[in-house]
């Protein structure tokens, strides 16, 4: 069950379960429920994937799985992935009843037409609900309410009522408690907006790079929203986002049903331009907007390589960090996106590197992901109501004071024969409790899924070979997202007792 306050909350289940139970005169032996979870993916669902494990691996200690409904398995977008788990059962001598059906599934044709029928019903009640979510959340927009997120350094989040006066600041991690009050944004600490308008100065009038205001920030001192000092990408996020300028913009990227993410084009996006108050000159916003899109403007592949041949004469040798240093030069990805590898940008130029740099410019891409991945993971911590300490040293997360996470990013090793492999090294001398492993793609830049490692574990073999299947010791560990992982660390009250 995703919330608590509905006929599907895990009490409510096992009571009719247990009438059940009772009306047959089956004994329940083992209770699997995922508590909070959604139901549009099984990643998330551990309780769900202990029971399949169990039931493949010969540990169920039953004859029979008793299920609330069919949708209880999930309202997968694709109704054949709930069959498939009914399968898995029946397959090994397990049979699956639903208790609160108005048919028995005993495998007639009334019975197996009801249930594709259901499968399909479970689905599409997730797609309509999605679409008036959604439609709720664009009405709000276009009112001037912020619908989710970090506010961002130089802002505020700020509690509104239903008529729009003003109750409290939202602290990182804080979340209004009442459905009728709404969230702006507000100018932050005075000393932010400054830095957030110096940052626009630097960029228009002095001509500096993202790379250039961030290293005159760090060597100040000065740490971002987060605590951190600031990084060439935070810079950039600051100077093309327009609630700098008061407008409030959202469905640039989405995440709909939990599927593939999709970054959309403008004309998809929602918009209420002037909802908040301004800490940005609208001109000087404009005029980094237009520096920005001349930098990020499409260059035919002939431009491309004569820019290269041109850099190439005047520095004498290439690689991804002189091209993205080079100001008004289009970046090391553009080459890899437009020609595959920059490898392949240099032979089409006629240069050849004395050494392979295929692994340094990759190594380069993890060191440069690695930041965001920690960023957002500990955003999403604070989130769900969580205090994370990072170690600036080693970049380890502790977490409540109790848990310590370490972050690894692992790109794709292909194999001649074409499959795909996968090293990860644990750090002995850190001996996180957990350890978040984000396995890359073949293009070593799309992320394929992550594992969450216990040191408890896994930890005392050091370094861990991993395959696209790798058996159940390493893989029920995987998950797609790292929804579990926040499940895991959400901060729940607990009743006094007597």
């Amino acid at each position: 069950m995703s919330t608590d306050l509905q006929r599907y909350s895990t009490e409510n289940q096992a009571e009719a379960i247990a009438a059940y139970a009772a009306r047959r005169d089956l004994e329940i032996v083992r209770t699997y429920a995922d508590e909070g979870r959604s139901g549009l993916n099984i990643a998330g669902r551990d309780s769900l994937r202990e029971l399949i494990a169990d039931v493949q691996a010969g540990r169920a200690d039953y004859d029979a799985v008793l299920v609330y409904d069919i949708s209880r398995w999930g309202r997968f977008q694709d109704a054949d992935e709930s069959a498939y788990y009914e399968f898995i059962c029946r397959s090994h001598g397990i049979a699956v009843h639903y208790c609160a059906e108005q048919f028995d599934n005993d495998g007639s044709l009334p019975s197996s037409v009801m249930k594709s029928i259901k499968r399909v019903m479970a689905g599409e009640y997730s797609r309509e609900l999605s679409s008036k979510v959604f439609a709720g959340q664009c009405r709000l927009i276009t009112l001037g309410y912020r619908q989710g997120g970090p506010a961002g350094y130089g802002l505020r989040r700020f509690l509104v009522d239903e008529a729009n006066e003003p109750k409290a600041p939202l602290a990182r991690g804080e979340h209004k408690s009442l459905q009728t009050d709404r969230v702006i944004l507000v100018p932050g600490p005075p000393e932010e907006v400054e830095t957030v308008r110096r940052i626009y100065r630097m960029f228009v009038i002095e001509h500096r790079s993202e790379r250039e205001i961030a290293s005159v920030l760090q060597a100040e001192g000065v740490l971002n929203d987060l605590d951190r000092p600031f990084s060439r990408a935070a810079i950039r996020q600051i100077l093309g986002n327009e609630k700098y300028v008061g407008n409030n913009v959202y469905n640039r990227v989405s995440f709909k049903l939990k599927r593939k993410r999709v970054v959309n084009t403008p004309d998809m996006w929602v918009r209420s331009d002037g909802a908040f108050e301004a800490i940005v000159d609208p001109a000087l916003f404009d005029a980094a907007q237009v520096i920005l899109a001349e930098r990020a403007r499409r260059f035919s592949d002939d431009e491309l390589l004569h820019l290269l041949r041109e850099l190439l004469g005047s520095r004498g040798v290439l690689s991804g960090m002189i091209i993205d240093e080079v100001d008004g030069m289009p970046s090391s990805a553009a080459y890899r996106s437009r020609f595959g590898s920059l490898l392949r940008a240099y032979r089409l130029i006629g240069y050849e590197p004395s050494r392979d740099y295929r692994y340094v410019e990759t190594n380069r891409q993890l060191r440069l992901m690695h930041p965001e991945v920690v960023r957002r993971t500990i955003e999403e911590i604070e989130a769900v109501g969580g205090s994370v300490e990072v170690d600036r040293t080693t970049d380890l997360l502790t977490v409540n004071g109790e848990v310590t996470i370490a972050i690894v990013i692992c790109r794709c090793r292909p194999t001649p024969a074409g499959s795909m492999r996968w090293r990860i090294r644990l750090d002995a001398g850190l001996a996180p409790d957990i350890t978040v492993v984000v396995r890359l793609e073949a293009d070593d830049r799309t992320v394929r899924d992550h594992y969450l490692l216990p040191w408890i574990d896994v930890g005392p073999r050091g370094r861990i070979g991993m395959a696209e299947d790798n058996g159940l010791d390493l893989d029920a560990y995987r998950t797609d997202d790292l929804g579990p992982l926040y499940h895991m660390l959400r901060r729940h009250s607990l009743e006094p007792t007597a």
